[in-house]
């Protein structure tokens, strides 16, 4: 007699392959939350650039005064 193997089961979740509506509004909050953390970062770079680079890049103090004066949800 000899004895059989018997193959590995793969568990199969009750919503198959699809990721669930949770784990989509998960990744699009998350990834809203690094746009406004970066958004924010980049701010705080922009006020500290000295004049004569800001001329390099063609912004006033004035336009870098109203850009860093947003809030971070702010485009």
């Amino acid at each position: 007699m000899t004895a059989r193997t018997v193959p590995p089961t793969v568990p199969v979740s009750r919503l198959g392959s699809r990721p669930s509506p949770f784990m989509i509004l998960r990744r699009v909050h998350l990834r809203l939350l690094a746009r406004w953390y970066d958004r924010h970062l980049q701010r705080l770079d922009l006020a500290e650039i000295d004049e004569h680079l800001l001329r390099d890049l063609g912004l006033t103090p004035q336009d870098v005064r109203r850009e860093c004066a947003k809030s971070f949800w702010q485009a």
